[in-house]
């Protein structure tokens, strides 16, 4: 994270009214609430993780039923002219690019979530997301101890649109 935007995002994070005195206890049941935060923001970093995990599953099930149709009606279209596919084809071509910008949005979510977690750590004994595991994972330089999966993810749709233009191509050009 650039210096500037850990800078800016612990200015937001904090509470400038909120310290160790504002608590009936002290620093003992501030580092509590802070732990408390801490791993309720994990967790809701884990559902986006989660929910993610669940749209590209949805966009997996929805190509694979898509392929088996065109597999399906293909066979009885003789007679037909191939150019009235180019309808289908926006709409896959369009589905595949809204699963590609949800990909990149998660992405981007679980970013600045990641951030976030690191600089609420900042305030605990230890740092085990943010530090210690992205030293583990090499610091991102080597993709063969580290590839992000969202790196991945953002491929299978654009695959997926590219075997779709080039499945039009060959039946237009047939």
């Amino acid at each position: 994270m650039a210096a500037d935007e850990g800078m800016r995002i612990r200015d937001k994070l904090w509470n400038d009214g909120v310290s160790t005195a504002s608590y009936e206890g002290g620093r003992e049941r501030y580092q509590a609430a802070v732990l408390d935060q801490w791993k309720i923001y994990v967790e809701m970093a884990d559902r986006i993780s989660s929910r993610r995990g669940l749209t590209n599953t949805f966009f997996l099930t929805l190509n694979t039923a898509i392929f088996t149709a065109i597999g399906v009606a293909g066979k009885g279209t003789s007679g037909v002219s191939s150019w009235l596919l180019v309808f289908p084809l926006i709409v896959v071509l369009g589905e595949c690019a809204a699963w590609w910008w949800l990909v990149r949005s998660y992405r981007q979510l679980n970013s600045a979530k990641f951030k976030v977690v690191g600089a609420l750590e900042e305030r605990l004994p230890a740092s085990p997301y943010w530090r210690a595991e992205w030293v583990a994972l090499g610091e991102g330089e080597d993709w063969r101890k580290y590839l992000p999966v969202t790196h991945l993810e953002q491929w299978i749709p654009i695959l997926f649109a590219g075997v779709y233009l080039l499945g039009f191509v060959a039946v237009v050009a047939d």
